[in-house]
C-alpha cells in the first residue's frame, strides 16, 4: 500500500472579493491539473451552516486534495498561485493535513486514498443495498444524510491503519440517486441538528461538487469514540442509516477517517484543533 497524504482547505471570502472567488472555481482547474505530486483533487462549494443543506454559501469554498508526498503539498502552499490568490482575496483560510487511517468506497469509480494495486482491484465497486457489515467492520463507515455513518460492506480500495488517541477527521461523500433526492433531503434535518450538538464535534461543513446530487461532509472530532457515539447513539441518525441501505439512496459513496495534523489558519474565527 502506498502511503499518501491528504489536505483540506476551507476559505471564506468577504463580499467584495466573493465574485472573483466564484470565478476561480473554474479558472483554477488547469493549474491544479498541472500541479506536481497532486494525485486527486476536488474544488467544492459549501452549504450554509455545518452540514449538508439545500442552501449554498457563495462566499465559502473548499479544496480537498490527495498528494503523493508531503513535500508536494509544501511546494503547492509555498509556490502555487492558487493559495497566493486566496490570500490576495482576503479570505479567512483554514488548511489541515490529513493522514488516512481508514478508507473505503469510491469517488468517481476509485478510492483516491488507495495505492495503485488497490485502485485496480476495487475499480467501480459499490455497496449493495441492504448489506450488513462484515466481521471486523468498525462503526462510522457508511455515509448517512448528515455525512457520518454506520457499518458498511463495500471494501473498494480499502485502507486500514491503526488510529492512536487524539482528534480524528472524517470525510464522507455520496452520489445520490436522482429518484432518491427527495427522501435524502427530507431526512437531513433531525440528524443534522443532533450533529450540531454532538459531544466531541469540533467543526463540520457540508460540501459538494454539484448542487443537490453529489454531496459530502468534512468534520473534525475530539476523538474517534465521540464520533462513533454520535453515529450510533442518536436515534434519528440510526434511522437514516437504515433507510440509506433499505431504500438504496446512493449510486456511489466514500468514507475516510484521518488523523489531522499541521493545521494553519482559522475556521469561523478559531482553530478547532487548537
Amino acid at each position: 500500500m502506498s502511503v499518501v497524504l491528504a489536505s483540506f482547505h476551507l476559505n471564506r471570502f468577504p463580499r467584495a472579493t466573493a465574485p472573483e472567488a466564484v470565478s476561480r472555481m473554474g479558472l483554477d482547474r488547469p493549474e491544479l491539473v498541472r500541479t506536481p505530486g497532486l494525485r486527486f483533487w476536488k474544488l467544492l462549494g459549501t452549504g450554509r451552516g455545518e452540514t449538508m443543506t439545500l442552501g449554498a454559501d457563495l462566499r465559502r469554498w473548499a479544496l480537498f486534495a490527495v498528494w503523493e508526498q508531503e513535500s508536494a503539498l509544501d511546494a503547492f502552499l509555498a509556490g502555487s498561485e492558487i493559495p497566493a490568490r486566496w490570500a490576495s482575496l482576503d479570505a479567512e483560510r483554514y488548511s489541515v493535513r490529513l493522514e488516512p487511517l481508514r478508507s473505503h468506497g469510491a469517488w468517481g469509480g476509485t478510492n483516491p486514498l488507495a495505492g495503485p494495486t488497490e485502485q485496480h482491484s476495487g475499480r467501480g465497486a459499490r455497496a449493495r443495498p441492504g448489506a450488513h457489515g462484515r466481521s471486523g467492520e468498525q462503526p462510522g463507515d457508511a455515509v448517512s444524510a448528515d455525512g457520518l455513518g454506520g457499518d458498511e460492506e463495500d471494501r473498494t480500495g480499502a485502507v486500514e491503519r491503526v488510529a492512536g488517541p487524539g482528534p480524528v477527521a472524517v470525510l464522507t461523500r455520496a452520489s445520490i440517486r436522482v429518484r432518491r433526492l427527495r427522501a435524502f433531503y427530507g431526512a437531513i434535518e433531525p440528524p443534522a441538528r443532533a450533529l450540531a450538538d454532538a459531544s466531541g464535534r469540533l467543526a463540520s461543513v457540508g460540501v459538494g461538487e454539484w448542487p443537490l446530487a453529489r454531496q459530502a461532509t468534512f468534520s473534525l472530532w475530539r476523538s474517534a469514540d465521540e464520533m462513533q457515539a454520535y453515529a450510533y447513539g442518536d436515534p434519528a441518525h440510526r434511522e437514516v442509516l437504515r433507510r440509506t441501505r433499505a431504500e438504496d439512496w446512493y449510486a456511489e459513496e466514500l468514507f475516510v477517517r484521518f488523523r489531522p495534523f499541521g493545521a494553519e489558519g482559522t475556521w469561523d474565527g478559531r482553530d478547532p484543533l487548537g
